[in-house]
């Protein structure tokens, strides 16, 4: 791996186009094309930021919530899709990493997906968050272990957790064990309030001393008119603000800009990769300080799929088949079946012949 290289990186602060798949789209391809005017490498947007983050799930109860669920079905995004294409021809043309939160549809369900785009359009990575959060579950399907990987990309091996994901550590720890030097971190923002923020915070900065990394963190943001729209009930309003911190974070747990906590905007920052073997050389919890005679991390990786295919080449099955079929072809006919076990086989024999 190198470690002397620097590279550009952009967090992106901004508000979707609600309930507009391709408006959102659009604010994602002009934000990459600004983001490249800045020499970025890498841009990271917010958590399901196409279409937009179901933020009506936490301020409805569910037997409310039908007509905004349904209008999420219509405009969330199928993989691969135009949408898909148009980011990946965007990351293509400006030679950047992407990586894009998406509402994604597959059949009849709703997932919280991170799509990461090398900087060639390729798409290198598809994962659902593992397990949504308290009223997410209302809107998305629980992610596999298939996505806990770390990517060997354009700007060095990235890795991306999406929000609450970060409190559990066994996921991150399976991301630091693979020797993550970038990790790409999702929030909604605009969402419970300061301490939602005062939490990201910390959440990010102890991650990145914990890994020894940079983390990119991006959150979303709504503006007043927007969320107005989606809670017309001024007693529930404050619940949808507040919340945003857009940040880079430095291995050393060092903002290396300004955070963005208010409004549309983009934090970019130099990522100095030899930050990243000054932290481990002190603390490498994956290496030096790490004790795999005591604990050690076993993670399932294999996709999982509601209809498994029964494995017909199995030795005790292909046994059990042709033993049946001998039995079978025997009774129909009519001759003594020579090689059963079974203790009245004789007289059996012994009837059949004479009759």
């Amino acid at each position: 791996m190198d470690y002397s290289r620097i590279v550009k990186a952009a967090a992106v602060q901004i508000s979707p186009v609600l309930y507009s798949r391709e408006g959102t789209t659009e604010k994602v391809l002009k934000a990459i094309a600004s983001a490249a005017k800045e020499g970025v490498e890498l841009i990271v947007f917010p958590e399901t930021f196409i279409p937009y983050y179901p933020y009506f799930s936490f301020i409805q109860p569910p037997v409310l919530m039908g007509k905004e669920h349904m209008r999420l079905y219509e405009e969330a995004v199928s993989v691969p899709s135009p949408v898909t294409e148009a980011v990946s021809e965007a990351a293509t043309a400006n030679s950047m990493v992407v990586v894009l939160g998406v509402n994604e549809r597959d059949g009849g369900s709703l997932y919280n997906t991170q799509l990461i785009f090398d900087a060639d359009g390729s798409l290198l990575l598809k994962r659902r968050k593992i397990t949504p959060t308290y009223h997410e579950r209302m809107i998305w399907g629980q992610g596999d272990g298939s996505g806990l990987q770390v990517l060997d990309t354009a700007v060095g091996k990235l890795g991306a957790l999406a929000c609450w994901e970060h409190y559990n550590p066994l996921a991150r720890y399976s991301l630091m064990a693979k020797q993550e030097q970038i990790h790409c971190a999702q929030f909604p923002g605009s969402m419970v309030g300061q301490i939602f923020a005062e939490q990201t915070e910390v959440t990010i900065k102890h991650h990145a001393l914990e890994a020894g990394c940079f983390v990119v963190n991006s959150t979303g943001w709504l503006n007043p008119e927007q969320v107005t729209e989606i809670c017309p009930d001024e007693n529930l309003q404050r619940f949808l603000t507040g919340g945003c911190y857009t940040a880079i974070i430095s291995p050393e747990g060092v903002p290396l800009c300004e955070p963005i906590t208010e409004g549309e905007g983009m934090a970019i920052a130099n990522l100095d990769f030899s930050l990243i073997t000054k932290r481990k050389r002190m603390m490498d919890s994956v290496g030096h300080y790490s004790r795999p005679d005591l604990l050690q991390l076993e993670v399932n990786q294999d996709s999982y799929n509601v209809c498994q295919q029964i494995n017909s080449q199995k030795d005790n099955f292909n046994q059990s088949t042709e033993a049946t079929d001998q039995q079978s072809l025997a009774r129909l006919s009519n001759e003594p079946i020579l090689n059963d076990s079974s203790p009245s086989l004789p007289l059996i024999n012994q009837w059949t012949s004479e009759n």
